[in-house]
């Protein structure tokens, strides 16, 4: 059965045309504003591309739609419910519509949906077929109310086939829908003291159905927002802004781990304020606002804690040797902290815990303290506690003076300081030893001896204990006096004095003793002051002074690395013998009177001539030229040496301890000296053995042939004894002649060789001469016999 409203059959009656695209129009505006859930399905001819979809399904109603099919006059629709007893449905459309509406269905049934394209003539052209469930009955709301401000509940009869229900709850300017499964449902989101009109749907998987019979309802009022604090520790305020058409409040209170009983106060206005509440306790304030019809609204829950109460039994334990105080009490119920306050005029001192005790530092010496104890949790803080009065050690004296009043009499003041009941001097020695004075007054008197160190402290007490400690002071006494002393030792300035030590001398800190006894002594003679010093002779000085003491005697001494030398006069002179040549010495004098010794005098230096060599050697290394040595001498720096003959003097001056001197006259007597000098010019004489220079070499040596193997050697005369020799490769000879010849024969030599002839003369003692010149001869052979002697020159000694 085809479903049409009046207006659209009275235009398809009237005007066919005109109605069919009114009527087409109005279905899909329909279709467009009862879809819920866009279900449509089309099902296609296989063989001639004709369809049928599904647009909407409600509970008595499927809307659908076909496609144009070419040649078709009409299209018959047939709806048949499947597995259930019931008739089919049928309608016919033209084919300008291609939309249509099958009305009056079984709810919650399955229906087959068949189209048929048919021509002019009746005939089927081709068909599309479906399969459709529509949507269970409209269910029946039975009531609807509201508990919360946000939300409507609603209970309604279960509808048979139904999977879910639609809930939509509208105030004119808005709509909320919410899906539940089941009565009763509820649609939250709403807003408070609001009226609503409320409709139900019920859904399956085909559809949903039209809406139920609408009811109103109204949310109930907004919960009061709460704002509490607890001023006291057995109060609570609670607060809470106006709320929208409230004529009236509801407030209950009562502690969380349920003890006790719930309070309970109705008003008309924002605040209440609830007492004798139990300090530090956590109570649960619930609170609701009504309308003028007594309704309830929401209720708003809240958990506050009051304030916790003082702490009671405040203790101070006071630590004089660290300037800090414990503070303990008793704790309070609901307490999440305690602070500690220490006050003393502008100083304040503060410290925290969770704890029942809490140290304070840095405590002020000689001040008094008010100290109390504040307890506090979320709430809030407690009253103080009343204050406990805590005193501190004094603080250390200060302006402390030490006075040695007399000698064996220390006074130790000091200035009064804050909460001192009385003061300890304590005074101990540098020995080891202590002694302590206790007094109410600012001054203590000590015996003391000479010559100690004292430290010295002084301490402030009270009832809370010592004062710090504060300077210590050390005072040493004045150096005892010696029992002993005499002088052992005096000079022209100096007086020497020796005693015994005595304690506290080697300091000196406290000044002098002047208590000691004096003692009176005579001083040694004033230094003599040497006017010159000559020498009489190498080993002999005479020292001259200026006497310029009574009754004095004077000791000179000579003082050298070599030793000391004295001389001694009650005049102003004296002289020194003995004393070593090339030697330097330091020459002072000194006074000596029956008071004593005066200081030595400045001292003069004194030089000795250098000291002769002690053997002096003469070698003649040539003819002409002669070696001297000699060994050092002690002092000097340069030496010269002289042979002296009548033919005149030979000299070397050199700083060796050996000469060359050249130009000496063979056979001739020289007297032999040697000067040495020292570094500063000091010279002496030294005198030797005189010295012989050797015989002269002889002159003019000549070799001859002599006989058949002979040679001969034939030299200028010489006084003395003369010696020859040759020397060659076949043999060496000498020959020595009598006394007064100046030649000399060698027989059977051999020829055929060169010869070197050297004729020197004998000295009386020792060898032969060395450095007599040499000559070269060449003997030839003639046959086995000497031939001729040939001269080759000469060469010098070696």
């Amino acid at each position: 059965m085809l479903h049409f409203t009046k207006y659209s059959l009275q235009l398809l009656i009237n005007h066919p045309e005109k109605g069919r695209r009114s009527y087409r129009q109005i279905f899909l505006s329909t279709v467009s504003k009862t879809s819920l859930n866009n279900n449509c399905s089309e099902i296609v001819s296989a063989n001639t591309g004709f369809s049928i979809s599904i647009y909407n399904v409600t509970s008595r109603n499927i809307y659908l739609r076909w496609s144009k099919f070419s040649g078709a006059f009409s299209y018959r629709i047939t709806a048949t419910p499947r597995n259930t007893v019931g008739h089919s449905l049928l309608a016919h459309f033209s084919d300008v519509p291609v939309i249509g509406i099958l009305t009056s269905l079984t709810p919650n049934t399955v229906h087959t949906v068949k189209v048929e394209a048919i021509d002019k003539n009746g005939i089927i052209l081709a068909e599309a077929q479906t399969k459709q469930l529509t949507a269970p009955e409209i269910p029946v709301i039975d009531q609807a109310y509201s508990k919360l401000s946000n939300s409507i509940t609603v209970e309604w009869a279960a509808v048979p086939g139904a999977t879910s229900y639609l809930l939509t709850a509208q105030d004119g300017e808005s709509s909320i829908e919410t899906i539940v499964i089941n009565s009763p449902g509820t649609v939250t989101g709403l807003k408070a003291n609001t009226l609503y009109k409320i409709t139900i749907r019920s859904i399956n998987a085909g559809g949903r159905s039209l809406p139920s019979p609408s009811k109103k309802a109204k949310t109930v009022l907004a919960a009061p927002v709460l704002s509490v604090s607890s001023p006291s520790y057995d109060s609570i305020v609670v607060s809470w802004g106006a709320v929208y058409m409230a004529v009236g409040f509801s407030v209950s209170i009562m502690r969380s781990d349920g003890l006790g009983s719930m309070m309970k106060e109705n008003t008309t206005h924002t605040s209440l304020v609830f007492t004798s509440l139990d300090p530090g306790t956590l109570y649960t304030i619930k609170a609701h606002a009504w309308n003028i019809n007594g309704i309830p609204g929401d209720d708003f829950t809240l958990n506050q804690i009051t304030s916790p109460h003082a702490p009671s039994d405040v203790q101070v334990a006071f630590d004089s040797g660290t300037l800090r105080a414990i503070v303990s009490w008793i704790p309070t119920e609901g307490t999440l902290n305690y602070s500690v306050t220490a006050s003393s005029g502008a100083s304040k001192l503060n410290c925290s815990t969770s704890s029942t005790s809490c140290p304070l530092s840095s405590l002020q010496c000689g001040s008094e303290y008010s100290v109390y104890v504040v307890a506090s949790n979320g709430a809030g803080s407690s009253k103080p506690t009343d204050a406990v009065s805590l005193k501190t050690v004094p603080c250390a004296p200060g302006s402390i003076t030490i006075e040695e009043d007399n000698p064996g009499k220390l006074s130790v003041s000091w200035s009064n300081v804050d909460l001192g009941d009385y003061y300890v001097v304590f005074v101990k020695s540098d020995d080891g030893l202590e002694v302590h004075c206790n007094t109410s007054h600012t001054q203590c008197h000590f015996q003391s001896d000479c010559g100690f160190t004292y430290f010295i402290s002084v301490f402030a007490y009270n009832k809370a204990g010592q004062s710090p400690l504060g300077d210590i002071f050390n005072y040493t006494t004045s150096p005892c006096c010696p029992s002993d002393f005499y002088p052992v030792f005096v000079s022209s300035d100096t007086v020497e004095i020796v005693w015994s030590p005595v304690r506290g001398a080697e300091i000196e800190i406290r000044g002098t003793n002047t208590s000691c006894v004096s003692k009176y002594v005579a001083t040694a003679p004033c230094s003599p002051e040497i006017k010159n010093i000559s020498q009489d002779d190498l080993s002999i000085i005479s020292v001259h002074w200026q006497a310029n003491n009574d009754d004095a005697i004077y000791t000179v001494t000579a003082r050298g690395e070599v030793g000391l030398w004295h001389c001694t006069s009650s005049g102003n002179s004296c002289s020194i013998t003995g004393l070593p040549c090339g030697s330097v010495f330091s020459i002072s004098a000194v006074a000596i009177t029956t008071a004593g010794q005066s200081l030595p005098s400045y001292n003069v230096p004194l030089e000795t001539a250098p000291c002769c060599p002690n053997d002096l050697t003469v070698t003649q290394v040539m003819q002409s030229i002669t070696n001297i040595s000699w060994s050092f001498g002690a002092g000097a720096k340069t030496y010269i040496t002289i042979l002296e003959s009548p033919k005149g003097p030979a000299k070397c001056h050199t700083l060796q301890n050996h000469c060359l001197l050249g130009c000496i006259t063979c056979g001739t007597n020289y007297t032999v000296s040697l000067k040495v000098i020292s570094e500063t010019g000091l010279a002496s004489d030294c005198t030797y053995q005189d010295y012989s220079s050797s015989a002269c070499c002889p002159s003019g040596v000549k070799l001859y042939r002599l006989g058949n193997n002979g040679i001969r050697i034939y030299w200028h005369a010489s006084a003395g004894l003369i010696s020859t020799d040759l020397y060659g490769s076949k043999g060496n000879f000498t020959c020595t002649p009598p006394s007064g010849l100046s030649y000399c024969d060698v027989t059977e030599i051999p020829c055929g060789d060169v010869y070197t002839v050297v004729v020197s003369p004998v000295p009386e003692k020792g060898s032969k001469l060395p450095f007599c010149p040499k000559k070269i001869y060449s003997v030839t052979c003639s046959g086995s016999s000497v031939g001729m002697v040939i001269y080759r020159g000469k060469r010098s000694a070696e």
